[in-house]
């Protein structure tokens, strides 16, 4: 089988050759020190053996974006407004932090009416200039799985929270819902706009939605501010993406979002990642719960790998069964932190292929 086939069959828990192998990069403060023990220049070897992927690259985000300017910096921190109209400030160090959050472009109705301007759908710019080598590429030579999302620009709550901050994005749901409303609203007509070109001409096998909207204990908004502003529309999503053949459609959330499943799925999202077992996502019970209904994919507990090949063991003989019986891509709950050494991503990779028979 080429990735392709194995990763559609694995997606509808069809018979397969051998189990999807990907899996999440290192920091940049990793991988220098990998290097440092492992001897080695460059990205890791191991992760060439992944199976290969594809992604459509549109762009759902602001065009023209906003001017990138520095505000302030000194010794140790740079100030500075980024291309989504956010002010962050970052260490010099960065590969090593993520950047504070000081400031967001839309304080009021003004400031989203003004934003889209920078939100036409058809803009020209949405598509990569080689669109028509890609397209061709994907209908003639297709052996990998070509996905359509996955950044930061497409999701509903997720879009509020770029745009106004999370705090300020929790009060809108009660200061202002009509406003709440419209923003996704528009944002749900603007993604199926968008994505329609792709979905018609690239023919993806499957289409990634983000949405971050959760931390440790619980999802950020309630299961009843989820069914009254977001379900209706990823339902209307869902039917969309899938009145064009395609029914692989996962969301990527960080967090513990196990009581927005249900309504995830309800709404025609089949898939979950990161899946953080750090926040109670833990794939073995999840599959005892849902069967073959969710589709997942992560949930291998990154701390796992910086404690020893012992606990390694006991993470993956968790879950590569689940891994086994289809319907999961088994990695770690996402990037691979400074803590981790090398000699213990080794173990971990070994291990992991041998036991899903690599």
């Amino acid at each position: 089988m080429n990735a392709l086939e194995r990763f559609v069959a694995t997606m509808h828990y069809q018979p397969v050759d051998r189990p999807i192998l990907w899996e999440w990069g290192p920091w940049g403060a990793t991988l220098k020190r990998w290097q440092k023990e492992g001897g080695f220049e460059g990205y890791p070897h191991e992760f060439g053996e992944c199976d290969p992927r594809d992604g459509i690259g549109t762009n759902f985000g602001f065009i023209p974006g906003f001017e990138r300017r520095i505000v302030k910096e000194d010794t140790n921190t740079i100030t500075y407004i980024n291309e989504k109209g956010q002010l962050l400030r970052d260490m010099r160090n960065a590969e090593e932090s993520m950047p504070e959050f000081i400031d967001y472009p839309v304080k009021n109705r003004e400031d989203w009416e003004n934003l889209k301007e920078k939100m036409n759908p058809d803009s020209p710019e949405r598509y990569p200039a080689n669109w028509g080598e890609r397209v061709k590429h994907w209908t003639t030579n297709r052996t990998a799985p070509v996905g359509i999302g996955a950044g930061r620009d497409e999701g509903l709550f997720s879009y509020i929270r770029e745009v106004m901050g999370v705090e300020n994005a929790l009060y809108l749901f009660y200061d202002d819902p009509m406003l709440a409303h419209e923003i996704m609203e528009y944002r749900t007509e603007f993604m199926m706009r968008t994505m329609e070109k792709a979905l018609r001409e690239a023919k993806p096998d499957w289409v990634i939605f983000w949405e971050d909207m959760a931390y440790r204990t619980a999802s950020l908004i309630s299961p009843a501010m989820f069914r009254e502003f977001m379900l209706p529309r990823y339902k209307r999503l869902a039917d969309f993406i899938m009145s064009f053949g395609i029914d692989i459609i996962f969301v990527d959330t960080d967090g513990n979002v196990n009581e927005l499943i249900p309504l995830f799925l309800e709404a025609g999202i089949r898939g979950i990642y990161p899946m953080e077992a750090n926040s109670g996502m833990d794939v073995a019970e999840l599959r005892k719960k849902f069967g073959k209904e969710l589709l997942m994919y992560g949930g291998v507990d990154k701390r796992a790998l910086a404690e020893g090949p012992k606990a390694i063991d006991r993470e993956l003989e968790k879950c590569v069964p689940v891994a086994l019986e289809g319907g999961y891509i088994p990695t770690v709950d996402h990037s691979l932190p400074p803590d981790i050494s090398y000699a213990n991503f080794q173990y971990y990779w070994e291990r992991k292929k041998e036991m899903l028979g690599i």
